[in-house]
């Protein structure tokens, strides 16, 4: 969890106990969803979807419901409620954020910890973890540049940078 940067390349950050699931928000259908249940991507989601998947490289992060995170003793009832209360309230402001910079919040990836019993926010928010469109032309400005061979990702990386410093 982030307490403070200490230079352009390093940042303090709290141990936490990472809780081994990852929450996806999705505000526009894109992605794995489309591909999974064959809705047509741009489709709007009001409200927002949120999504779990197992954090497990050899399975390939598969999708889970709360359920199965009880079932597998991941996380409480309480934990997973207050795991999607603050993804939904990072969404609000992130949404807001990026479209007021012209910039489409997609979707997102959040990991949660565990901080002195208390559920704390345990990674990046960034271009690697989100997916973002340009608000006036569509163009995707993150790693599916890289995944569908759309165009250089710095690039796009770029670009995201410029409309956040409100050069673009």
């Amino acid at each position: 969890h982030y307490i403070k940067k200490l230079s352009d390349r390093e940042m303090l950050t709290y141990r936490v106990e990472i809780i081994p699931v990852e929450v996806v928000v999705r505000n526009i259908a894109a992605g794995s969803i489309v591909k999974r249940l064959g809705i047509p991507e741009k489709t709007p989601f009001n409200p927002p979807l949120v999504e779990f998947y197992l954090k497990n490289d050899e399975l390939h992060d598969p999708i889970i419901c709360e359920q199965h995170i009880y079932a597998m003793k991941l996380a409480k009832p309480e934990e997973v409620q207050k795991m999607k209360e603050l993804a939904l309230k990072i969404n609000d402001i992130l949404k807001e954020f990026m479209d007021k910079h012209g910039i489409i919040l997609v979707d997102f990836k959040l990991e949660f910890g565990r901080k002195d019993g208390e559920i704390v926010l345990a990674d990046e928010i960034s271009p690697d973890t989100c997916r973002l469109w340009d608000k006036e032309t569509g163009e995707k400005l993150d790693k599916d540049r890289f995944r569908f061979d759309l165009g250089d990702l710095m690039e796009g990386y770029e670009k995201v940078l410029k409309k956040l410093k409100g050069e673009g």
